[in-house]
């Protein structure tokens, strides 16, 4: 029997991506709202509602580097090298929330607002650097030889900054949304108000980079506007708006799952149209999956290992937010 291994390959890094904007973006979130809540009750309570979970959701990262790194390696040098500056702010970012996120609860008094505004300023570096990374891969790497040709400031521009501002408002929309299943009362009146200004920002957003990507990109351009495809894409936007207009409609539902439903739904269809798009490229414009991928050797080796691992992420994942399923109804934990 005959596998496709590079596509096998891209959608286990795609779904690797995609688990850890859905999972560390909402604890992303949670640190990118700290500004708009300024009581210090609320504020642990907010950070405890992820604390049993926020280190698994990193899993996610690593296992789309290290996938990236094992089935396309040429991706992976090319797309660092030409990264270098987002990926380090990115990275600096995280370790700076992660020593916040821990140092906070060990501070005095008069050190805690210092490790709150690092806290916060550590997942305003992160996220922005991630949409920074997405906004430069959209544009594309200047390749010769199979190594980034370009120089060290190319994925310095008004759209990848764009891109940036962006995922901003995604993330804070998945902690606002988040929030509103983890808390009650007062906390959870806040981040309700916040869902509807919220979801028409990331909306304009995402119209603004759906309407600029296909005039920057050939490729994508002639996809989107290719009238053959129009009956199969044309669901993807269509998807989209009516999740935003349902998540608007739920900010005061009492169904407080479906907000944050909503928001996944969302983000996804985002996403998904995205990878629609630059399929099968994977160092846009022109490297597809097939002309990057590691030998067909090296490919089925770490598939087997992928096979064992994964399931093992997943479960883990699912019986870890199983076990933290209730409220945060005050400080010192779930309920």
């Amino acid at each position: 029997m005959h596998f496709d291994l590079p596509t096998i390959w891209a959608f286990v890094i795609g779904f690797g991506l995609m688990m850890y904007v859905f999972l560390d973006g909402f604890d992303l979130g949670i640190g990118l709202l700290f500004p708009f809540i300024k009581d210090k009750h609320e504020r642990d309570i907010m950070v405890n509602s992820v604390a049993p979970v926020w280190d698994g959701n990193e899993t996610w990262l690593v296992l789309g580097g290290a996938g990236l790194l094992a089935a396309f390696p040429m991706a992976y040098s090319v797309i660092l090298s030409a990264l270098y500056g987002p990926i380090l702010l990115m990275l600096f970012g995280l370790i700076l929330r992660g020593v916040a996120f821990e140092f906070r609860f060990k501070a005095t008094e008069s050190h805690r607002p210092m490790w709150d505004k690092l806290f916060f300023v550590g997942s305003l570096m992160a996220t922005f650097a991630q949409g920074v990374a997405m906004g430069a891969v959209i544009l594309g790497f200047q390749v010769e030889n199979g190594e980034f040709a370009g120089g060290g400031l190319d994925w310095l521009s008004p759209f990848s900054l764009f891109t940036g501002f962006s995922l901003l408002f995604a993330y804070g929309l998945l902690g606002v949304t988040w929030l509103v299943i983890k808390t009650e009362h007062g906390l959870q009146k806040k981040m309700r108000a916040l869902i509807k200004p919220l979801t028409l920002l990331l909306a304009a957003c995402m119209f603004i980079i759906s309407i600029y990507t296909p005039m920057i990109n050939e490729s994508v351009r002639d996809l989107w506007f290719n009238l053959s495809n129009i009956i199969y894409l044309a669901p993807l936007p269509i998807f989209t708006a009516t999740f935003a207009f349902l998540l608007m409609g739920a900010a005061h539902s009492k169904e407080e799952y479906r907000a944050f439903i909503c928001t996944l739904c969302m983000l996804f269809l985002g996403y998904l149209g995205l990878c629609v798009s630059l399929w099968p490229n994977i160092i846009p414009p022109s490297i597809t999956i097939y002309q990057a991928a590691a030998p067909t050797s090296s490919l089925k080796f770490t598939l087997v290992g992928v096979v064992f691992i994964l399931p093992v992420i997943l479960i883990y994942t699912f019986w870890s937010y199983r076990v933290f399923r209730g409220k945060v109804v005050d400080t010192d934990g779930y309920h």
